[in-house]
């Protein structure tokens, strides 16, 4: 009896922390890294560390969607990135 309680307590915390870390990926980022349109869920430090100074964010979302139909509009995830 103890050990369900348990194990039902742990599966309720189990599911309160994934929804807090999935509510917290909730923001899309359209970038110009590496000469390249780019759509992802990293901010534009961790995104200017991994590509480069050169990097820089055009628009952001709460949804993927939203991100990629932004990136299309500019030629598509891939495409080179618009002269600012």
């Amino acid at each position: 009896m103890v050990m369900k309680k348990l194990t039902g307590i742990l599966a309720v915390l189990c599911f309160l922390v994934l929804s807090v870390q999935l509510s917290q990926a909730d923001q899309y980022y359209v970038y110009c890294a590496n000469g390249k349109i780019e759509v992802d869920t990293r901010n534009p430090q961790q995104m200017k560390s991994a590509r480069g100074s050169g990097t820089y964010m055009m628009s952001s979302f709460s949804h993927r969607i939203d991100a990629e139909k932004f990136a299309k509009q500019l030629g598509g995830i891939g495409a080179s990135c618009p002269r600012r």
